[in-house]
C-alpha cells in the first residue's frame, strides 16, 4: 500500500507533463459533472426566472468555466508536486480543502439548478466561498503560485455568490 502511494505522491515529479493534464483534465471532468444538474434546471425553470440586469448570457458559463477548472488542475498539480517532500503534510491539508471546495462547488449546481432554489444555492455558495478562501491560503502556504491561480475562480465565485443572490431576490 506505502509503494502504491509513494509512486502515486512521486508522479510529478517523474512525469511532470503527464501528471499536469492528469490534474487538469480530472479538474475538468469533476467540475463538469455539476453540469448534469445545470442541464436539469437550464431549460425553462431559469428562463422563467427575473435576472439581475448584470447577469451575463448563458454562452459566458461555459468559456469561463472551462478556463478556470484548468487552473484549478494547474494549481493542484503544483500542490500535488509537493507531496513527495519536506512540505507535504502543508500539501495534504490544502489538497483536502481544495477536495471539500470542489464538492461544494458540484452542490451549488445540485441545489441551485437540481432543486430549483436560488435559496439553497445561495447558502451553498456562500460556504463554498469560505471552502475556497481556505484553500487559496493553503495552497499559498505550500506553494504561492498555486495560491495566485485560485484568484481568478475566487473572483469568479464573489461574482456568482452576487448574481445567486439577486436571482434569490428576484424570485
Amino acid at each position: 500500500m506505502s509503494q502504491a502511494v509513494g509512486r502515486w505522491t512521486s508522479l510529478p515529479e517523474r512525469q511532470p507533463v503527464a501528471s499536469l493534464l492528469v490534474a487538469v483534465l480530472l479538474c475538468e471532468l469533476v467540475g463538469a459533472s455539476g453540469t448534469v444538474f445545470t442541464a436539469m434546471g437550464l431549460g425553462t425553470w431559469y428562463a422563467s426566472l427575473e435576472a439581475p440586469s448584470f447577469a451575463p448570457p448563458n454562452w459566458v458559463f461555459g468559456p469561463v468555466w472551462t478556463t478556470l477548472f484548468a487552473l484549478l488542475g494547474v494549481a493542484a498539480w503544483l500542490v500535488w508536486r509537493e507531496l513527495a517532500g519536506p512540505n507535504a503534510a502543508a500539501a495534504r491539508v490544502a489538497l483536502w480543502l481544495f477536495a471539500g471546495q470542489y464538492v461544494l462547488n458540484v452542490a451549488w449546481s445540485a441545489a441551485f439548478f437540481g432543486a430549483r432554489s436560488p435559496a439553497a444555492g445561495l447558502v451553498v455558495i456562500a460556504v463554498l466561498w469560505l471552502a475556497i478562501v481556505a484553500t487559496v491560503v493553503g495552497f499559498w502556504r505550500v506553494d504561492w503560485r498555486a495560491g495566485a491561480l485560485l484568484v481568478p475562480y475566487l473572483a469568479w465565485v464573489s461574482f456568482a455568490t452576487y448574481l445567486n443572490y439577486s436571482f434569490w431576490v428576484l424570485n
